[in-house]
């Protein structure tokens, strides 16, 4: 057996004084680092809520779906959670180019003593599953039938996994653990927002023993988060205007949770805004080039309200609202 496959958690961690709030859950991390332990994000902020139910996934090894708008940080915050606990973990997007084969594993030509041969390709499944391994399925409702329908084996309980072209069972390595990230909790695209995403088998979704919910946080915590990632905007000068910034993406979540927009500011556009204006220099171009660009021509006027709104002067090249 690999290294990997030898490890084991055995230091204990404060969850207090590792993510800053209480938990009756004891949890263990890895003594040493992998390779495949994401690397500490010193910025990153945990959801104390979230973060239960991810150590509860870890430390019990529960199943856990965690699911909210986009970038809220849903993988971010898994991965958040291993790199403390120096737990390894791979993440899997389950796009449509994703098939049963890449799960599972296919034959394929390999050279052996300077001879072909055919031999069995572990695919990213059964590779996981013998070793001590966060493994993430993102963008969970996105996934085709067949590769959903190979997932549901391993969400039973004894979670073994049976590879059929070799007559084998596998049976999950003890510090295996399964997650997942998904935008609508298996109930399709209702609101038109996460095309492609699939309305999944019930019996399915049952089988996760937590789901959780990631909101965007706070909005001085978001602002916190976006002066770390932009350090140009640390400083307290900058202050009142990450605050704005950070009010206008609220007004576009609710524009969007009212029906008035068909798209909202993530975070992640947040800090893309903060990046632009670095380099432009002009909150409204910047603005523009990170989100205002994006969306509907018919809904630029109600961004451009939120805009004029949040910092007291017209958005350049728009009109206003009728």
């Amino acid at each position: 057996m690999s290294d990997l496959q030898t490890l084991k958690p055995t230091r204990p961690v404060s969850v207090r004084e590792v993510f800053g709030f209480d938990s009756p859950i004891e949890v263990r991390a890895f003594a040493e680092r992998d390779e495949h332990v994401p690397e500490v994000d010193t910025a990153y902020r945990f959801n104390p809520d979230v973060t239960r139910a991810l150590l509860a996934g870890f430390a019990r090894d529960k199943r856990v779906m965690l699911q909210g708008l986009h970038g809220t940080g849903k993988s971010t915050h898994i991965e958040q959670v291993a790199a403390r606990l120096n737990w390894p973990c791979v993440r899997v997007n389950l796009d449509g180019h994703i098939s049963r084969l890449d799960l599972v594993g296919r034959d394929a030509v390999v050279l052996r003593e300077g001879q072909q041969v055919t031999e069995f390709q572990e695919g990213i499944l059964p590779w996981a599953l013998q070793r001590p391994v966060a493994l993430i399925f993102d963008e969970y409702d996105a996934g085709r039938p067949d590769v959903m329908f190979v997932i549901q084996r391993i969400l039973e309980r004894d979670g073994k996994f049976t590879l059929l072209d070799q007559n084998r069972v596998i049976t999950p390595h003890p510090y295996f653990r399964l997650f997942a990230t998904s935008n609508t909790v298996g109930l399709g695209n209702l609101n038109g927002l996460y095309q492609g995403a699939q309305r999944l088998n019930h019996a399915q979704v049952d089988r996760w023993n937590i789901v959780a919910t990631l909101n965007y946080l706070a909005p001085e915590e978001e602002a916190a988060i976006v002066a770390a990632r932009v350090p140009a905007f640390a400083g307290p000068e900058h202050r009142d205007m990450l605050a704005a910034m950070v009010q206008l993406a609220t007004l576009t979540r609710r524009g969007f949770a009212v029906g008035d927009l068909s798209t909202l500011m993530s975070p992640r556009t947040v800090i893309s805004w903060a990046e632009n204006l670095e380099i432009f220099g002009d909150v409204g171009t910047a603005f523009k080039l990170a989100f205002a660009n994006k969306c509907d021509e018919a809904e630029v006027p109600v961004v451009a309200e939120y805009f004029q709104r949040c910092f007291g002067e017209e958005l350049a090249g728009t009109a206003p609202p009728a």
